[in-house]
């Protein structure tokens, strides 16, 4: 172990010496303490993608603060860290560096785990997983099996992107403009059978539970409802006017069924060909649908495009009225949403108005709003709110909320419809055409059909003998030793399924992992996931509020109904934070703005860069680095080491009980030093305000040396100034670890820093002996009171205008209204 040089601020010994001591002594080791209240402290794991980047390390220091900070106030705390590590860069790499995934994956792992301990991580390596090992994933496999039991797994017949030149189905992020991101080559969508989770049987509950996650940030919630989408409405079916058949359609707005003039269907609607069939318009469909298709591949799920469509030339039959819409192919109708067919209504329904102006189609209003009735010719926009029935038969004159509900009856009542909730999440598709993944447990038997690999064979194992095509086809397709298997019902020739699993299937339960990770009788032991789940703080970025965070719900919720968990939500409190920005933008390799980590921890040591990514923004919101920011963490940290340093006699002779007569210069340190632990403490307790904890020891510092230069007329006690310095070590350690305990163990502890606990505020000590009250005049500062902290308004305000002062900018005019805002000010309105 390097010895530091104590004359200097020699930051790479210290930290060296620290770092060393954690790891050796296992210092964040934990297990479970039923006599113990636990804290399950979660930072979102990372991809093993080579080395870690600002956006990690600030997550991870917000992270490490909360589980230091949470360990000084007595909680037992798990602090777990591993790596998502299947996934397609590795696949990329292999192509590219002529490798296997594995070795890339592991050389990278090994790297980036030396990068987190450099940041002095306060983790309890112990429980280190990595979800590409067999270790992890046959756990993953016996669920999909038990899912299947249950009814919870199903194949069907799916679109997916798909390059003919490499021969391969690609993630939608590897689809550049329309083209395959290896070849340049156009991609087309193709129907293949894929393997689907039905998270869709917990819509309800995973909707609903949204209501109970009160530590979440409500845009998180919100983005989640939204996602799930449920819609109360109708189903009504509008039977085809050739006479064989109907449209079933779903809307929310049944109430303004009488003014649908068209219907629209999306492109990919099965009945989209049959209504063209013999009508003249089947070139014009079949080009437009593939065109649409093939567009919406290319767009983002969330991108706005025109609205347009074509006539298929069939008409359906409106049930109430008899009246013979035109049936539309339109791009901005979703399969995936209701049926995947709605009757437009233009006069109430902006996106069908839009249309409707578009194709010169009819526009008839049925609901009027209560004012000036709503003309069709002069609307400019959809008029989409409730009102009064007009034009709509015996429903005439029902208000919208009550016309709804008398409409849906009247169908269901005469057989052409019933009431519906429809929901926007579609079941989850796992299945992945790749080789890096979790091989899929299941396999197919020409005698027996489709059939899961028995719990006895499990793992389906990764084989690592593969070679790899440039095209990025994955070897498992070729690859009889791994395909060529026996079925377990008859014992005849069988195939194994070669897709794999998505990626986000691991993420989706690894928090639960880590509370048993070396448990090898099952995929979780009771007493450990009892104790230690759920998440108790779960850190991460807003860009998984959907995806990762709603599978991971939906997994906790299967394995509790498989009997594995007792809880009903993993995370109980999230916090989503900010993105590192550089140069107005997000820091990117493309971007050039990229600060490298390791080049900052060399130069200025990593208590620097933890105390900057710290004290730069609030956690929610964007960190815009700033190198003079750097600079700045780096000159604190450096006076608080000399300080100390140069004063380590001083500090050793200084008793410890503080004395009950103190001088003015010693009450004022003593108060400041317990308001700064009330402060500081008030920041960290489930507030994440770590910038104004670390500036309130700032101000601290600044007090303690400001009242013992050499230059000040009263010396403040030893014991009074021990304890300051005490105090900002112990409140900087969750921030700054590694200093911090050099310097606590230089003034004389025997004891470390990180089992201390967290120090209390002595409220009498804290108490302000005079508050400075500012007094204005129609909101203009025109003097200041000294008054004692109990004065009570009257006196306040009795006090400011007796004031020399504020009489002479008074002008001997009347007072018209004071007004005191406690401890802080009055203004006086003349």
């Amino acid at each position: 172990m390097t010895t530091p040089d104590t004359t200097r601020y020699d930051f790479q010994a210290i930290e060296e010496k620290w770092r060393t001591h954690w790891l050796t002594n296992k210092s964040f080791k934990v297990s479970t303490d039923p006599g113990r209240k636990k804290y399950y402290l979660l930072e979102m794991f990372p991809y093993p993608s080579g080395r870690i980047h600002m956006g990690h390390v600030r997550n991870y220091t917000i992270g490490d603060v909360v589980a230091r900070y949470q360990r000084m106030r007595g909680m037992n705390v798990i602090h777990p860290m591993g790596w998502d590590a299947f996934g397609l860069p590795a696949e990329n790499a292999a192509i590219k560096h002529n490798t296997h995934p594995a070795k890339w994956t592991f050389e990278n792992i090994d790297y980036m785990k030396g990068q987190l301990q450099r940041m002095g991580l306060s983790y309890d390596w112990d429980r280190e997983l990595a979800t590409c090992t067999p270790e992890y994933y046959r756990w993953e496999q016996l669920f999909f099996t038990k899912m299947y039991e249950k009814g919870l797994v199903y194949q069907k017949v799916t679109t997916v992107n798909w390059c003919e030149t490499c021969q391969t189905v690609l993630a939608n992020e590897q689809v550049i403009d329309g083209t395959c991101w290896r070849c340049d080559q156009p991609v087309m969508p193709r129907e293949m059978n894929g393997w689907f989770f039905k998270i869709t049987a917990y819509a309800d509950e995973l909707l609903a539970d949204c209501d109970r996650l009160t530590g979440w940030p409500e845009k998180v919630l919100t983005m989640q409802r939204n996602w799930i989408g449920k819609s109360v409405g109708a189903e009504i079916n509008f039977p085809l006017a050739s006479g064989a058949g109907a449209l079933t359609i779903f809307t929310t707005r049944p109430d303004t069924v009488f003014g649908a003039t068209f219907m629209s269907v999306a492109p990919e609607h099965p009945l989209v060909v049959e209504l063209s069939r013999g009508t003249g318009q089947e070139a014009a469909v079949r080009e437009f649908v593939e065109r649409t298709r093939q567009e919406k591949q290319r767009r983002k799920p969330d991108e706005e495009v025109e609205k347009e469509g074509v006539f298929t030339g069939g008409y359906c039959v409106n049930p109430f009225t008899g009246d013979k819409l035109p049936v539309y192919a339109a791009n901005f109708v979703l399969m995936e949403y209701g049926t995947g067919a709605v009757m437009a209504v233009p006069a109430h329904d902006q996106r069908d108005f839009e249309f409707a102006r578009k194709y010169q189609l009819p526009i008839t209003v049925v609901v009027q709003p209560a004012g000036e009735p709503l003309d069709p010719g002069t609307m400019a926009a959809a008029h989409e709110g409730s009102g009064t029935l007009v034009a709509s038969g015996s429903f005439t004159s029902l208000d919208s909320q009550a016309a709804k509900k008398a409409i849906t009856d009247h169908a269901a009542k005469e057989g052409f419809g019933q009431g519906r909730t429809t929901y926007r999440l579609r079941d989850w598709g796992i299945s992945r055409q790749r080789y890096w993944g979790a091989p899929i447990p299941m396999l197919y038997c020409e005698q027996c059909g489709v059939q899961p690999v028995p719990e006895k064979d499990l793992p389906v194992t990764l084989p690592t003998d593969v070679q790899f095509e440039k095209s990025g086809k994955s070897p498992l397709h070729t690859l009889e030793s791994f395909y060529r298997t026996t079925c377990p019902k008859c014992g005849g020739e069988a195939r194994r399924e070669t897709d794999t699993m998505d990626t986000f299937v691991e993420s989706s339960w690894y928090f639960a992992r880590y509370a048993c990770p070396q448990f090898t009788d099952g995929p979780l032991e009771k007493q450990a996931v009892d104790y230690w789940l759920p998440v108790d703080q779960y850190i991460g970025g807003v860009e998984h509020a959907i995806l990762h965070l709603l599978y991971s719900r939906f997994f906790t919720k299967v394995l509790r109904d498989l009997g594995y968990l007792t809880v009903d939500e993993p995370f109980t409190n999230l916090l989503t934070q900010g993105m590192v920005i550089k140069d107005g933008s997000k820091m990117s390799k493309s971007k050039g703005n990229v600060v490298d980590p390791n080049e900052l921890i060399d130069r200025y040591g990593a208590d620097t860069v933890r105390l900057f990514s710290l004290f730069a923004a609030p956690p929610e919101r964007d960190l815009d680095w700033n190198d003079q920011g750097v600079e700045g963490a780096y000159r604190f940290l450096n006076r608080i080491y000399r300080f100390v340093n140069d004063r380590l006699a001083t500090l050793h002779a200084a008793p410890t009980a503080i004395p009950t007569e103190l001088n003015e210069a010693s009450r004022s340190l003593h108060r400041k030093t317990h308001q700064t632990i009330r402060k500081v403490s008030g920041d960290l307790d489930g507030k994440f305000h770590f910038n104004t904890a670390i500036s309130a020891v700032m101000e601290l510092t600044n007090t303690l040396f400001t009242l013992t230069a050499e230059e000040t007329k009263e010396a403040v006690e030893p014991a009074v100034a021990r304890a300051a310095v005490e105090t900002i070590l112990i409140l900087l350690s969750p921030m700054v670890p590694h200093l911090t305990a050099e310097l606590w163990q230089r003034i004389g502890h025997g004891e470390s820093l990180d089992g201390l606990p967290w120090p209390a505020f002595d409220p009498a000590a804290a108490k302000e002996e005079e508050l400075t009250i500012v007094v204005q005049i129609c909101g203009k500062v025109r003097s200041r009171l000294a008054v004692a902290p109990d004065t009570d308004e009257e006196q306040l305000r009795a006090l400011a205008l007796a004031d020399d002062k504020v009489q002479k900018f008074m002008e001997g005019k009347p007072a018209r209204k004071v007004i005191v805002v406690p401890n802080k000010l009055i203004n006086i309105v003349v």
